[in-house]
């Protein structure tokens, strides 16, 4: 017998119907959002806020001088703490078990008491020293602890025990095989540490001390504490004769959300800057992705797809 073989054309196979999974909890979730989003919205709407003097006293010159003063105090106590914080990580790494303990001990203090207490500290430090007596130059405590130098001594030296950690993380993530590579080519400790540790360690050191500048930025509102006259101090003073108290506070917000925004940007472009050794290509930066935008929606046609 033969086989017959059933030459009928095989039913091509059904196509696939791909059912997209349904994301309920992501529409709860954006409606609740929005919700909470609308009820603060109303409510700060219907508050007894007169929004309408915010802009008159956004410019305003007792305004605009305490945004310099938080400026300045800003960037001289970082300058401070970014340059101590360098020397205590150094002792802190140090094989000498007296300047490694020293190191350990102000990190331990300063990182462990409130800013604020410390301001004060400064503030009142002639309790402790009447006169301060250098020899060549002799004056009341009370006249050279101005708020100035009191916020400055305050917010740097605290600065210094975290900027310290982060030096010390940044040198630590150098591989100990380029400090031998250094020393078999007879440079010492410290040019080992200047030309090659540090370079190294500066794309991991720039992004912490970055967001440690934006903070600083803040947290030198505590000096009103100690009469500087910075953005909060200026605002109050001003809200004590205009009886606008939540008003100037919604001023201060505007400045300084001014002042971390510029400084924002500045740091992407200094990490974009130390990113080059570690990346084979820099993505692009937010300026070249707007004008790469803008020139595909000027053109009539689609770009063409490279085949």
């Amino acid at each position: 017998m033969t086989d017959i073989v059933d030459k009928t054309p095989a039913a091509p196979p059904e196509q696939i119907k791909a059912i997209p999974v349904r994301h309920y909890g992501r529409w709860v979730a954006g409606a609740v959002v929005l919700a909470l989003v609308a009820l603060i919205g109303v409510a700060f709407s219907n508050a007894k806020i007169n929004y309408s003097i915010i802009p008159d006293y956004v410019f305003d010159p007792g305004i605009v001088s305490g945004a310099w003063t938080t400026l300045y105090i800003s960037v001289l106590a970082m300058v401070l703490g970014v340059g101590l914080g360098v020397v205590l990580a150094v002792m802190r790494l140090s094989a000498n078990p007296v300047t490694s303990t020293v190191a350990w001990f102000y990190v331990w203090f300063f990182r462990g008491t409130p800013v604020l207490v410390q301001l004060l500290l400064w503030y009142n430090i002639s309790i402790v020293f009447p006169v301060l007596n250098l020899g060549f130059y002799k004056d009341e405590m009370t006249d050279v602890m101005t708020p100035v130098l009191t916020a400055l001594l305050g917010l740097g030296l605290n600065e210094a025990a975290y900027m310290s950690e982060i030096v010390r993380a940044g040198i630590q993530s150098v591989d100990e095989g380029q400090t031998e590579a250094s020393h078999a080519l007879g440079m010492t400790q410290g040019k080992t540490l200047r030309r090659v540790v540090l370079p190294q360690a500066m794309r991991v050191i720039i992004p912490p001390t970055g967001n440690e500048f934006i903070n600083m930025l803040k947290t030198s509102s505590l000096a009103y504490a100690v009469q500087l006259p910075e953005i909060i101090k200026k605002a109050t003073d001003i809200s004590s004769t205009s009886l606008a108290v939540v008003e100037m506070y919604f001023v201060a917000c505007i400045w300084y959300l001014f002042l971390t925004t510029i400084f924002s940007i500045v740091q992407y472009y200094i990490e974009r800057h130390y990113a080059r050794g570690s990346t084979r290509s820099l993505p692009p930066t937010p300026l070249q992705r707007l004008k790469k935008n803008l020139r595909l929606f000027g053109s009539f046609r689609r770009p063409e797809v490279a085949r």
